[in-house]
């Protein structure tokens, strides 16, 4: 949705420079708000109407409750949501990360605010322990003891995260890791099993 204002706003320069010009600022004003809005009020929204789920937290069998065990009210809902800007940083969630990984119930700072969790709604297949690899295919004890620290800390924490925090920290290591080991990451990549195999090679070489 925000790429959808972007192009617009694109297009609007290319055919109406003029216009453009005479209304780049609130111009761009209304796009930051409306993209801020349509990112955050995704979630929010989402949660809300859904129960504490999004379309991703759905799929994989989540949703946030309220710490006391009630449903997901709008208010926790926004709460938890607008503070993503702050989990969000410096890049790719590391304060909410820091705030998983030391929270009791693995809260990031959001859940922290608005009283709120992240529980399982359906039985999941719990994370499998990282494989034994015979032969050295990814070179793995070539990693410093702080990479594979980094490795198994997610591994062992990855059920308890959001889908989508989920992803960005498994695409994130995975390519920070496979950039060490000289191993290309792209699209056709399932970056936990890579992970669970670099870990058992390690531990096996």
């Amino acid at each position: 949705m925000v790429i959808v204002l972007i192009a617009v706003t694109l297009a609007l320069f290319v055919v109406s420079p003029a216009l453009a010009q005479q209304s780049g600022t609130w111009l761009v004003a209304v796009l930051v708000l409306a993209g801020f809005a349509l990112y955050y009020g995704y979630f929010a929204a989402f949660e809300t109407w859904w129960s504490g789920q999004t379309p991703g937290k759905r799929a994989v069998g989540i949703r946030v409750i309220v710490a006391t065990g009630r449903p997901l009210g709008a208010v926790d809902a926004v709460l938890r949501n607008v503070l993503r800007i702050v989990d969000q940083l410096p890049f790719m969630y590391a304060v909410g990360l820091v705030s998983i990984f030391v929270t009791e119930r693995n809260q990031r700072l959001g859940d922290l605010a608005a009283g709120t969790v992240v529980i399982h709604d359906r039985a999941i297949e719990r994370p499998r322990a990282p494989r034994p690899s015979s032969g050295a295919r990814y070179g793995a004890r070539r990693l410093s003891p702080q990479e594979i620290v980094a490795v198994d800390t997610y591994l062992a924490r990855r059920a308890a995260l959001d889908p989508e925090v989920r992803l960005r920290v498994a695409r994130r290591t995975a390519r920070v890791i496979g950039a060490r080991l000289g191993v290309t990451i792209d699209h056709n990549t399932n970056e936990d099993e890579l992970l669970e195999e670099i870990a058992g090679e390690y531990r096996s070489g």
